[in-house]
């Protein structure tokens, strides 16, 4: 018999937003597409896959679709968001997009159980990283001014 999970995460985007850390993986990604019923590249080479009417997008790194030959766009980095949020959260995703968006930055959010990851444009990391921590820096200072 199948039941329904425990919701491990967080619903408070306050609390959210002021225990963020994040961590920055080395890895360059790139997004790709396959045909359906193309031969997709193995899981571990796998960060996403998601089934669209046009294809499957595939999420890999630029090492695997270069050596394999793939067309890709969006070289980017990924930043794992540190802090368990609910997939019922609202607005956890819109004020860190929001942010990024202030410096013209692109961010490309993928929510996995556990955490959320956004993918940004490559060379532009360390600002994405010091801007989310400018977030999360305000968020601690305000629930502090309110306690």
């Amino acid at each position: 018999m199948t039941t329904l999970m425990k919701d491990p995460g967080e619903t408070s985007v306050a609390k959210l937003l002021s225990t963020l850390t994040t961590t920055l993986h080395p890895t360059t990604y790139v997004f790709a597409t396959i045909a359906d019923g193309a031969a997709l590249p193995p899981l571990a080479e796998i960060q996403l896959l998601f089934r669209e009417s046009e294809g499957i997008t595939v999420i890999t790194s630029k090492e695997y679709a270069t050596t394999n030959n793939m067309e890709y766009f969006f070289p980017c980095k990924m930043i794992t968001l540190n802090v368990t949020s609910s997939l019922e959260a609202v607005g956890f995703m819109a004020v860190l997009a929001t942010r990024l968006a202030t410096a013209n930055m692109g961010v490309n959010p993928v929510s996995g159980f556990y955490h959320d990851h956004l993918f940004v444009p490559l060379g532009r990391e360390d600002e994405a990283v010091e801007m989310l921590g400018q977030v999360a820096e305000e968020k601690r200072q305000e629930a502090a001014r309110t306690h």
